[in-house]
Parts: C-alpha cells; structure tokens; sequence
C-alpha cells in the first residue's frame, strides 16, 4: 500500500511535465500587420476588410473676397452668423504667397521711417496753414458769399475776434489742402506691412474715400449752406436785421461743411462691411426703411434750420448715397460668385 502511494507521488510531476511540454513546444504565430484592408474594429464593431477608413471632411480654406479681404463671418447650417476663425487666423498670420517680396527692417528703422513722414506731413500742413493765412481775407469773402446777397451785415464783436478767425479759417483750408500730402505718408508707412491682396484693396477705398469727401464739401458750399443760410435771413426778415458774429457764422458754415464730407463715406462703409462679410447686399436693401428714416435724423441733426426742405436736401443724397453703396456691394458679390465657384 505505501509502495503503491508512493508511485502515484511520483507519476503526478511527471504527467504535469507532459501535459505542459506540448504547450511549450506550440511555435508563436507572428503578429499580422493591419493593412488598408484588414479588418478593424471601430466603436466595438469590427469594420469588414477592404472598407475605406472615413475620413474627417476638411474645412476649405477661406478664399480672399473680391478685391482681396477675406469674409470675417460665414453663415452655418441654421443661417446664423459666426466668426470664421480660419479667416482671422489668415489675417493675422498671411500666407507666404500673399505677403510681399519688401526688405524686412528692425524696429529702431520702423521708428526712424515714422518720425521722418510725420515730419514731411507735419510740414506740409504748416506750409499749407501759412500760405492760406497770407489770403486769409481772400479765404473770408469767399466763405462769405452764399449770404452775400441776402443784405446780411457781419460785426466784430470783441476785440481780435476777426483776427483769430482768420487763424481758424486758415488752419481749416490748410488742412484741407494739405491733406493729399498727409494721407500719402500714411499710405506709405502702412502698405508695406500689408499684403499684395490688401493693397490691391486699399487704393480704390483711399481714392472713393477723398472723392466723395470732396464732393461733399462742393455740395455743401454750394447748395446746403445757402438754402439753411437763406432760411434764417428770410425769417428774420422783417423783425430783425441780420447782424451776425463773423466767429459764429465761420463756425457755423465749417462745421456743417465737414460734416457733410464726412456723411458721404457712407458707400465706403458699406463697401468695407460687405467685403469682411458682416453684412450682404440683400441685408443692406432690406434695411432701406429705416434708412430713410435715419437720414432724415441725419439730416434734422446737421442742418440747423428747422424747415424741411433744407433738411430733404441732406437726406435725400444720404439716401442715394446708401443705395448706390449697396449696388456696388452687389456688383463685388457678383463678381465674387464666379471666382468662388
């Protein structure tokens, strides 16, 4: 019995040994290598060989609109508004193609090029300012003249009071003159850090912008300023006799004429709003209600008499001035169209 114990102790190891010597003898099958046709399991589901991965659609890269300015905005898929941050990435950091094949400078060189064309523009205002205070009385009577018929008298009403006006009259006209002169060296500090894109962008915008603002002053001397100017003399007319303080009058007609020029950059806002894509043609045409109703606000606020023809003679060119704005953002959407598709 104990002979017998003892050869069942010994067998055990022996058959542990053979039963775990054919699993170490099994060679290991090689790793297979996951090809484009292997099969993979995504999401717990295995994927059928040969079945193409699925990629992630890549967003298009923003195209520069006509004329050069990218779209800030893009609609999404509920016709709502977003920032395009591709587009700003762009505009801050252009690619290499779009920027300009210019000299790279340091910023002591950067400095020195500004001090100099602030002292060519600072220059030409102070040459500009003094040559029209030598024909400051000159300056005077030609301001004078849409009331120079009217019978009104001008006084002097404290002492140099004539004297300073002719400075503010010059300075005024100076300015006015010199500002070609002081646009161009702004001009030429900024364009080149700008890229080829935006300057083909920049000069139709510079050159709209001083045209209209000329405009608007021709306009205002020669038909706004007379009809509120005339509006006040006949309706004092027969009470009071027109006699009028040449610093307020001066006031009066510089300030109304400036502020004409500068209502007519309307077109060139819309025309910078609808290339960076915040507003379109049609948002433009379908606000032409309260258009109307803002010029003649306008138009209440800067012309200073209370009748309403010297205030439709305002309003009614904003309002075409508007639209027109809009016809042109039409006309660059439409070109647009093509080069985008």
């Amino acid at each position: 019995m104990q002979l017998a114990r003892a050869a069942a102790r010994a067998a055990r190891p022996a058959a542990a040994a053979a039963a775990a010597a054919p699993a170490r003898a099994r060679p290991a099958l090689p790793a297979r290598r996951r090809g484009p046709g292997a099969a993979r399991a995504v999401d717990g589901e295995e994927q059928q060989p040969g079945a193409a991965l699925e990629r992630q659609p890549q967003q298009p890269q923003q195209q520069p609109a006509a004329g050069g300015v990218p779209s800030l905005l893009r609609s999404n898929d509920e016709g709502q508004f977003e920032v395009d941050r591709g587009a700003i990435e762009n505009f801050l950091r252009p690619p290499a193609e779009e920027l300009p094949d210019d000299i790279e400078m340091p910023i002591w060189d950067h400095l020195e090029e500004l001090r100099e064309r602030v002292l060519v523009a600072a220059l030409a205002a102070a040459v500009a300012i003094g040559g029209c205070f030598c024909f400051s009385k000159e300056l005077v009577l030609f301001l004078e003249a849409p009331v120079a018929d009217a019978g009104v008298r001008f006084l002097q009403l404290s002492p140099g009071e004539f004297f300073f006006t002719t400075f503010k009259v010059a300075g005024y006209s100076g300015l006015l003159l010199a500002a070609p002169t002081m646009l161009y060296e702004v001009i030429a500090y900024v364009v080149p850090g700008l890229t080829k894109s935006e300057r083909r962008f920049l000069a139709p915008i510079v050159f709209g912008s001083s045209i209209l603002f000329y405009v608007g002053l021709v306009f205002s001397y020669e038909i706004l300023t007379p009809a509120a100017l005339n509006f006040f003399v006949s309706y004092a007319e027969g009470a009071v006799e027109s006699l009028w303080s040449i610093d307020q009058y001066f006031t009066f007609v510089l300030v109304l004429m400036l502020s004409t020029g500068l209502s007519f950059q309307v077109p060139i806002i819309q025309v910078l709003l609808g290339q960076l894509g915040i507003v379109s043609s049609g948002q433009m045409f379908g606000l032409w209600r309260y258009v109307v109703v803002g010029s003649t606000v306008v138009a209440a606020v800067l012309t200073p008499s209370t009748d309403p023809f010297t205030q439709a003679l305002l309003a009614i060119p904003l309002v075409g001035l508007y639209m027109g704005g809009a016809a042109v953002v039409r006309l660059l959407e439409q070109r647009r169209a093509p080069a985008g598709a």
